[in-house]
């Protein structure tokens, strides 16, 4: 069962305070057990500071109080607070937190599905950063940016063809998510000086978007493009 600890204290040498914490940092790399730390600073009492440190388990918790690093830094600790820190011990009962990698993947999910397929042009301020940088093999100009350059490539898709995406997987890294997807569509509006001919056609490929702030922020498209042409010149699937 996930462990936290909270340590509460009040210090007018915050930045004594800090330096400490990094030397502990740095003692007990390869040995501490905690996995998380936070430290807040209360808005209304300026000397008022509260870390939040997570840890595997309570037994994790105490391996890493008896390290001599540990007791060190502690005691140091005590004489730059004004007054002895209080410590509060919690066992987890319910987390809630979504990580940011299962938020970045639903709204690449919601690129491909709401925004390509269903055509709600809307969302595309709202998951786009203003600033998006794109990358796309399949055009002349493979770099460009800004939201526009999706909204242009959405609507052109779609008054060439009636499709949808089928998504394979989807492998979520830092602030970056490959998608794998295969995409099916009907051509009926012309497409790269192919006049509509009402072929079913298809295309694979791979999208990857990186984040920031929930955003996509910079896109690349890997796809068959070839594939899709000689389809359209040669006839149906």
């Amino acid at each position: 069962m996930t462990f936290v600890q909270i340590i509460d204290c009040k210090t007018s040498r915050y930045d004594d305070m800090n330096r400490l914490m990094d030397d502990w940092v740095t003692a007990t790399e390869g040995k501490r057990t905690a996995t998380h730390s936070i430290v807040g600073k209360d808005r209304a009492q300026g000397d008022h500071y509260v870390e939040i440190v997570e840890f595997p388990s309570y037994e994790d918790a105490m391996r890493n109080s008896k390290l001599p690093e540990t007791d060190r830094i502690f005691a140091e600790m005590v004489a730059l607070c004004d007054g002895v820190p209080t410590f509060t011990d919690l066992d987890v009962v319910r987390d809630e937190q979504l990580k940011d990698e299962q938020l970045n993947k639903a709204t690449a999910r919601r690129f491909f599905e709401e925004v390509a397929r269903d055509g709600d042009l809307g969302l595309i301020d709202e998951i786009f950063t203003s600033d998006l940088r794109d990358h796309d093999i399949g055009k002349a100009e493979p770099d460009m940016s800004g939201r526009d350059v999706i909204r242009s490539d959405v609507e052109g898709w779609r008054e060439a063809f009636d499709f949808a995406f089928t998504l394979h997987s989807q492998i979520a890294d830092g602030d970056e998510v490959a998608t794998r997807w295969t995409w099916r569509g009907t051509h009926q509006g012309d497409f790269m000086g192919h006049q509509p001919t009402g072929q079913e056609v298809l295309m694979t490929g791979t999208t990857v978007f990186r984040f920031r702030d929930g955003k996509i922020a910079e896109s690349w498209w890997f796809y068959d493009l070839m594939r899709l042409m000689r389809q359209l010149e040669a006839g149906p699937v």
